[in-house]
């Protein structure tokens, strides 16, 4: 096991800097030496630890292939409504009688986006909608040379951390709001809306009524994990009401700007049971675990090593409680559980009180 494996080899490289005359484990160093493992380490590597391979994606999390050589696969939604992706990354198009109405242009395929437009029309591109502001998700937007008449419209949140940015890749939008956004293209119609900093200030809801479609980005991972802490999302508390939002709202698909596939209304309620798992066994580690266990006597005085000791004890006793039950129901559950694990534990601790 790999556990047993770093073990061997933390005792063998601490053999020889004794024989080699270096400071033994436990004493005062200059400099900090690895010690042995915490009791109880789960066998899924931590944060920082090489993983030889990780574990294979579940067959749920799939989605379509992508064709050979083309970079990206168009997905039809409903009535001139479109789903492009690399099969890591989504965005939308919308086409309406006078143009078309582009919703995020992911860097990874931006010089696809313009191609997969034209093979259901040659109407220009005239509205370009961000979801929020980060370049990850708008940063192609530069590539769409877009008219000096395009709209570009965001929430004010958006526009404001775009002007501070200073991207060229990411134009300052001209239009934007507040709570609500009613987007009119000729025949077609998208609702856009806000609903609170869970991901980050200004992201927000696209919903496209007649398809039924809606599209929120970096909050729900279809048969995935979320990425890495909640998406590194700035509010842990707002995060969890937009799921739960999400999971109580009336659509049929849903375009989450990540992974192999839309969702349906049972892949939220997964990673909402999921949320609320991980936030329970939390709470239970916080309270159950006690500061300055499996920590050297001389190390007590150092605030910050007994908070790190603490709270690595935490994070080991989420994993376990979750592995059995999550392991195979989430795809990547290997790659960001010990990430999950930091994040709510210090959420509950700081924002949760």
């Amino acid at each position: 096991m790999k556990q047993n494996k770093t073990a061997f080899v933390n005792a063998i490289w601490l053999s020889a800097m004794v024989l080699l005359g270096a400071t033994t484990y436990g004493q005062t160093s200059s400099q900090p030496v690895p010690g042995l493992p915490y009791s109880n380490m789960p066998q899924i590597p931590t944060i920082g630890q090489r993983i030889s391979k990780y574990q294979p994606i579940n067959e749920s999390a799939k989605g379509p292939a992508l064709e050979p050589n083309k970079g990206y696969r168009l997905q039809k939604l409903g009535r001139d409504l479109y789903m492009i992706t690399d099969n890591v990354y989504q965005s939308m198009f919308m086409v309406y009688d006078k143009g078309v109405v582009v919703v995020d242009a992911p860097p990874p395929y931006e010089q696809y986006i313009k191609k997969a437009i034209a093979e259901v029309t040659d109407k220009p591109i005239t509205h370009v909608v961000y979801s929020h502001s980060h370049t990850d998700h708008i940063g192609g937007t530069k590539n769409l040379e877009l008219g000096k008449d395009v709209a570009i419209i965001a929430h004010d949140e958006t526009k404001r951390l775009l002007q501070r940015a200073k991207d060229p890749n990411r134009p300052v939008p001209t239009i934007t709001f507040s709570d609500k956004y009613l987007l009119k293209a000729g025949n077609q119609t998208l609702e856009l809306s806000y609903h609170g900093n869970g991901h980050e200030p200004g992201n927000i809801f696209i919903y496209a009524p007649e398809q039924k479609t809606l599209m929120v980005v970096d909050v729900v991972f279809p048969g995935w994990m979320p990425w890495r802490r909640f998406a590194v999302s700035q509010d842990v508390p707002g995060y969890f009401a937009q799921v739960e939002e999400i999971n109580s709202m009336k659509w049929e698909t849903l375009v989450s700007g990540h992974v192999q596939r839309t969702g349906s209304h049972a892949d939220v309620a997964l990673q909402l049971e999921f949320m609320n798992d991980l936030k329970r066994e939390a709470l239970k580690a916080l309270q159950s675990t006690k500061p300055g266990e499996e920590i050297d006597e001389a190390d007590k005085n150092n605030a910050w090593a007994l908070f790190d000791n603490y709270i690595d004890r935490v994070a080991i006793q989420i994993v376990n409680a979750l592995t059995p039950k999550w392991s195979t129901k989430l795809a990547a559950f290997d790659v960001y559980i010990w990430d999950q694990a930091y994040a709510m534990e210090q959420s509950l601790r700081i924002d949760q009180q």
